[in-house]
């Protein structure tokens, strides 16, 4: 955790310096295009935009900790609103997807290792290999060129509600946009994993004991073998927050990326700095998360 807060203030101060130096004037869109340069000129020293940077970034996050994220440029709404109308779409996408991928991963993974120089392992790693390779904008457009307008199954644009509200159809599509690219590494890892795992000593005793192999496999092999996996669900998790950028984007899903892609192309600093914010702060949490988990998977690291 004491790590996590001066990484989190190095990210934002990076996106902060950035940001300055987009070739377009916050104070210019305010006071529209035809205002004289004194108008421009004085909404630039009420922004604090005729300050230094060092002193804009210290000032904004005095601000952040006071809980103020200031003003959208564009609405006049509170950054902190449109921040919240936001994260639970987000959350909602991040959450369905691992949902699919990281059981299907899993189950990938183990059949691989116990059929391993099969046909089977061979299709599975085909499988996960051609899920690594492709991008996730071209599994999105596939899906949405298909599935959603040509045979007309899903609907492909914007968010009709919550998944209690009748929003599950709506979900699918990016969600699984979002799943195809964890599938393959989670599959990956998994099998060399397990495979570790099924040469040792503890696994040559329990099937010496009489113990069914499916028992072998998922009470020893596979239990074993999870944290190399959470780990890297973990990392891709968090990863995940860049490539729900792109989806949210191409599928009109009102989320934070979406929020944070709209509003530095209209240059709403205050905005694309709190979408920034929370992108970063959701993938330290993530991490975080990570490590607590292995505690639970092997008291060993308690002691470590």
């Amino acid at each position: 955790m004491l790590v996590s807060l001066p990484a989190l203030i190095g990210v934002l101060f990076l996106c902060f310096a950035l940001l300055q130096i987009v070739p377009t004037d916050p104070a210019q869109i305010i006071a529209g295009p035809d205002a004289r340069p004194e108008v421009v000129a004085e909404i630039r020293k009420e922004l604090g935009l005729d300050r230094s940077i060092p002193v804009q970034f210290v000032e904004y996050i005095g601000r952040v900790a006071q809980g103020d994220l200031g003003r959208s440029i564009i609405s006049n709404k509170s950054v902190s609103e449109e921040l919240a109308d936001t994260v639970g779409p987000t959350a909602e996408l991040m959450i369905a997807s691992m949902v699919m991928a990281v059981p299907i991963g899993l189950l990938l993974g183990t059949l691989a290792a116990v059929r391993r120089g099969t046909a089977v392992d061979r299709i599975i790693m085909a499988i996960s290999v051609a899920g690594v390779s492709m991008p996730v904008f071209f599994v999105g457009l596939i899906l949405i060129q298909y599935v959603g307008f040509h045979w007309g199954l899903l609907p492909f644009t914007g968010r009709t509600g919550p998944i209690w509200a009748g929003g599950l159809p709506s979900l699918i599509l990016p969600s699984l946009t979002l799943a195809s690219v964890l599938v393959g590494p989670v599959a990956r890892l998994t099998r060399t994993a397990v495979l570790e795992v099924l040469g040792a000593d503890f696994v040559r005793t329990a099937r010496a004991k009489g113990l069914r192999e499916s028992v072998v496999v998922v009470h020893h092999a596979l239990r074993n073998a999870l944290i190399p996996v959470v780990t890297l669900v973990g990392l891709q998790a968090a990863y995940l927050l860049g490539g729900a950028v792109v989806t949210e984007t191409m599928f009109s899903w009102p989320g934070v990326g979406r929020l944070a892609v709209g509003a530095i192309i209209s240059s709403d600093f205050p905005t694309a700095q709190g979408a920034i914010m929370i992108l970063a702060l959701a993938f330290l949490l993530i991490n975080l998360f990570v490590d607590v988990l292995y505690v639970y998977l092997d008291p060993r690291v308690q002691h470590s």
